[in-house]
């Protein structure tokens, strides 16, 4: 098989991938990114709607805009590019890793590198994550499938829709689906709070009067053929109330019921996943628990802006450049959750340098104050005016906010939402 060397490989070629290897090909490492569509940008090529891009680059941006400026960046540098390229294997081998790649203009090949950048993104639950009772007729989809139906292939899946779950992506197809003449009958929810971001709520469902039922769950898929039914029942006192079920009319379902960090080929070589995230366990250089193999963007969490993501990776890539230096942190500490957080990444920090986190709350608060704890020791609290597991919460950290650095202290770093 036809062997090429890098200094580093990045898997995935979306935002986080992208942004990972310009920072790394802009140190002058030789770098490759493995995509296996035909074209760089990933999942943002099918979201033609706007809202990407105000952080990065102070402007509204429509999904395919945002990764057209990364592409063209990418096209201008030294990155080689493997598109229409699956990575099935990875493998450590003495001094390299090993990934093995099959497409059908290199046929199978392996690249060997330093260093491997996880970026793979994050892939949808589907009725069987979620256990609908039921018949099995055509007509149900996950919201991203039908996303990719209508804007990149050109069909519209069912003329009468409802839609499972109030995640972002849900609540952009409410919108999508009315635009393209579907009836969208409402969106179903079975937390007390919307998933999704609150403009999208607003945007997508308030604007065109769809309603969203809150505390309520699809107990019954109906249909032999294609659907024609859904039942939905109200969920009260933590169970469902049978008695007030109620059925609406439908040949399409759109399950928006959340995301899991894609997570195959990290598992063949090794790394450690942390069951909060669905993502790898990673330090405060987002390494993994396998040396040189790095992780970022949706495939490391779930983000809800990719913004956010795109800061992540680049940041990930300066990460690979120490790496390649054999520059390390001297010492690093445990990060954990605490009261009202779903998870903090990442799940080191080093007191001795800049430390960004990312967090989701459990709950839904106003005038909330977070509290980070350092050694059972609180070393800052901050204000904030509202949160939401919607919303992703970032914070950073130096060593000027860290009050012990010695290294035979516990110094477990925890942070709280009060």
């Amino acid at each position: 098989m036809k062997e090429y060397f890098f200094d580093s490989a990045v898997i995935g070629g979306g935002a986080a991938g992208m942004s990972a290897a310009l920072e790394i090909d802009k140190k002058g490492y030789k770098v490759a990114i493995i995509e296996r569509e035909e074209s760089l940008g990933g999942i943002l090529n099918q979201c033609i709607h706007n809202g990407f891009g105000l952080h990065i680059f102070k402007e509204e941006l429509t999904g395919p805009e945002y990764a057209e400026k990364f592409a063209r960046n990418v096209e201008k540098s030294a990155i080689e590019v493997f598109t229409n390229t699956t990575a099935s294997d990875i493998k450590k081998e003495g001094d390299y890793k090993e990934i093995h790649c099959y497409s059908k203009k290199n046929g199978i090949f392996v690249i060997k590198t330093k260093s491997i950048v996880l970026a793979t993104g994050c892939r949808e639950r589907n009725r069987g994550n979620i256990a609908i009772a039921g018949e099995r007729p055509a007509g149900v989809f996950t919201a991203g499938l039908a996303q990719r139906l209508i804007n990149i292939d050109g069909y519209i899946p069912g003329k009468e829709a409802v839609i499972l779950g109030s995640g972002d992506i849900g609540l952009i197809m409410a919108r999508r689906l009315t635009l393209s003449g579907c009836k969208v009958h409402c969106v179903v929810e079975i937390q007390k709070y919307p998933s999704g971001l609150t403009r999208n709520v607003v945007q997508c469902l308030n604007d065109f009067n769809i309603p969203l039922y809150l505390s309520h769950a699809i107990t019954k898929i109906n249909g032999k053929d294609r659907l024609t039914q859904v039942e939905i029942t109200p969920i009260e006192e933590n169970k469902p109330n049978l008695s007030k079920t109620f059925t609406v009319d439908c040949d399409t379902l759109l399950l928006s019921v959340g995301l899991i960090p894609e997570n195959e080929l990290s598992k063949k070589i090794g790394v450690l996943l942390n069951s909060q995230t669905g993502g790898p366990l990673v330090d405060s250089t987002m390494t993994t628990n396998v040396e040189g193999v790095f992780s970022c963007g949706n495939a490391l969490h779930v983000h809800d802006l990719v913004d956010y993501a795109s800061e992540e990776s680049s940041r990930t890539g300066g990460f690979v450049v120490d790496y390649l230096k054999n520059k390390k942190p001297d010492n690093q500490f445990k990060v954990v959750s605490g009261s009202n957080v779903k998870y903090v990444v990442p799940n080191k920090y080093n007191p001795l340098g800049e430390n960004k986190f990312y967090l989701r709350s459990m709950a839904v608060k106003n005038n909330a104050i977070l509290e980070i704890r350092q050694n059972n020791q609180i070393i800052k609290k901050i204000n904030k005016n509202n949160v939401k597991p919607s919303e992703m919460i970032t914070i950073s950290l130096d060593n000027s906010d860290f009050t012990n650095n010695d290294i035979n202290s516990d110094n477990k770093l925890e942070i709280s939402i009060l």
